[in-house]
């Protein structure tokens, strides 16, 4: 079964519940944007995605990408999709019209990528980073690079890579080895080799544009020595670069992406923004990455979703509990039993709350670049700093959890490539780990977003989401209960963290996925606003998040509780002892 984007689901969730038109329309560069052209960009998306990159799912993942004398040849079909691809106009979404792009909210550009990540994972990697690497160059560049590489990069017609990770430095980017000689006409010579390189070759696109984090000759040890360099695979004059794919890994899955090693040899390359600041520069295409990869967790758990509630649908299996079969066979479909009901219920409890968080994450981003009130601007940009983190570590563990889940569906089918869903596990165990492993994220949200001002800003964000069930309806007195543990819990960790340095450490996960669970509880109030959410179709997700996804909110908070009260109780153990 391939997938299909359902275009119609997207699109309530937008207009709906996330209420776009009215915070993008005060916007002033979206204020001709209107309802009707949203919808006709999203279901000319999902027409694109479903005739042309969804069939190209399987043969990326059996024949995947080739490697031989330092060459990439991608899979059969994946150029000539790449080239309608950009041709159409689709990366372009929501790059500036002054340079060449279409200059539409963010929040399109995420709903086409949900859709191409869940048809074809591999093939969507060659894209995904281009508006990150876009931003930073539009942002951090001199003007000559702003000149040569934004159009391109714009448009699509090139592609680009982000060229961190090297074999001694993976999360801490300190340990970087790579070198960048100063010339003399103003250009610099980089040298190391880089690990992990999605898309690092490959024949996609005619040009490929490397951004590098390097270390210049003087400069002082650690993160806050690097400087960030543009090296392209071919230069202004034609000539090749001297930038070397020496082998491609073999992966768990992603076999459609060429996860390149690439070794710079005196690589000609320019810097991106100021000597020693490079991190800042990167953090922009991180950022933007970071939300892209949740997509890939929501688009991935939609796709095995889509294909276990087929299976579902046709499946004969026993009698199911409580149900009287008129089959001839005496065995009901397998939709009918609770245990599969419970599955499939509650991943999609997962999607559809996952689709409100990220379609609202991307509409603050874009009130956070245009709206005239500065503070409104602050309070986006609060939002996208904590929400982040949370979308792409609890939406790519589900993906991979849920993915596996639905394979459950299928039983012993599900184990064989026939059916198609094992994909669909192999491929989305990655986003647990890349940009910025999931670990990472949750010591990202607590120790550098909540503790440093004793959970304020954690606070007003809370306040954000209290302000959006006002005046409340029954539903959200539980929602509004739960947000106020959740402020608790975070001050309690803020004080009991000042006595044991570790104690937020520890705690990082389960305080991230309390997060994500207030999230999901807050967002399905918003769903419950909806007239369709009086149907079966939202009301059974609906109540198995509360059945079966809420319970572990008390859990994780109850962890919480009790090492910071094991904190508590330590210190002042020290204290009488002294």
């Amino acid at each position: 079964m391939l997938f299909q984007p359902k275009t119609d689901e997207m699109l309530l969730v937008l207009s709906q519940v996330v209420r776009a038109s009215q915070h993008l329309q005060a916007l002033p560069p979206y204020r001709e944007l209107d309802a009707e052209l949203t919808q006709q960009l999203v279901e000319e998306a999902g027409k694109f995605v479903g005739a042309v990159i969804a069939p190209l799912n399987r043969i990326g993942d059996e024949i995947g990408a080739r490697f031989k004398d330092g060459q990439v040849t991608m899979a059969p079909g994946f150029r000539a999709a790449y080239q309608a691809f950009w041709q159409a106009g689709w990366p372009a979404l929501a790059a500036a019209t002054e340079d060449g792009g279409q200059g539409l909210p963010i929040v399109l550009e995420v709903m086409l990528f949900e859709m191409l990540n869940a048809a074809n994972h591999g093939w969507t990697m060659a894209p995904d980073l281009l508006h990150g690497a876009y931003e930073c160059i539009k942002h951090h560049a001199s003007d000559a690079l702003k000149k040569r590489y934004l159009p391109k990069l714009a448009s699509g017609e090139w592609l680009a890579t982000m060229c961190l990770t090297e074999p001694q430095a993976g999360s801490d980017l300190g340990l970087v080895k790579t070198r960048a000689v100063p010339q003399g006409d103003g250009s610099y010579q980089i040298s190391g080799t880089k690990i992990f390189i999605s898309g690092g070759e490959h024949d996609l696109s005619d040009n490929i544009v490397h951004l590098v984090l390097a270390r210049l000759p003087d400069s002082p040890p650690g993160s806050k020595g690097l400087s960030l360099f543009l090296v392209p695979k071919f230069m202004p004059d034609g000539a090749r670069s001297a930038v070397y794919c020496e082998r491609i890994e073999e992966k768990m899955g992603l076999h459609g992406s060429p996860t390149c090693v690439l070794r710079f040899e005196a690589a000609s390359g320019a810097i991106i923004g100021q000597p020693g600041r490079g991190l800042q520069a990167m953090f922009v295409m991180m950022n933007s990455a970071r939300l892209h990869v949740a997509m890939q967790g929501i688009g991935l758990l939609e796709a095995a979703w889509q294909k276990a509630d087929a299976y579902a649908q046709e499946r004969r299996q026993m009698r199911a509990p409580g149900r009287k079969t008129t089959d001839p066979s005496g065995a009901d479909l397998i939709k009918e039993h609770p245990a599969m009901r419970r599955i499939l219920d509650t991943q999609r409890a997962w999607i559809d709350g996952g689709r409100v968080i990220a379609y609202r994450t991307a509409v603050e981003l874009d009130i956070a670049r245009h709206h005239p009130d500065a503070a409104r601007r602050d309070a986006a940009l609060r939002w996208c700093s904590l929400t982040t983190p949370v979308l792409k570590a609890a939406f790519t563990q589900q993906a991979f959890y849920g993915s596996s889940e639905c394979l459950q569906v299928f039983g012993g089918h599900g184990y064989v490539r026939e059916s198609g869903i094992e994909q669909h596990v192999r491929d989305a165990r990655v986003t647990m780990i890349y940009e910025g492993s999931n670990e990472i994220q949750a010591i990202d949200l607590l120790l550098r977003k909540v503790l440093p001002d004793g959970a304020g800003a954690f606070g007003l964000w809370l306040d954000d989401l209290r302000s959006d069930l006002d005046p409340p309806q029954p539903i959200d007195a539980q929602v509004l209960t739960r947000l106020t543990e959740l402020q608790a819990h975070a001050d309690r960790i803020s004080l009991a963290a000042k006595s044991d340095d570790t104690l937020a450490h520890w705690l990082a996960d389960d305080f991230l996925r309390a997060v994500a669970l207030c999230l999901l509880d807050w967002s399905f109030a918003q769903i419950a606003k909806t007239p369709e959410a009086a149907t079966l179709r939202w009301q059974a997700p609906a109540q198995a998040l509360q059945r079966w996804i809420m319970p572990e909110l008390a859990m994780r908070l109850a962890i919480i509780n009790a090492a910071s009260c094991c904190a508590d109780a330590a210190s002042s153990a020290t204290k009488t002892h002294s």
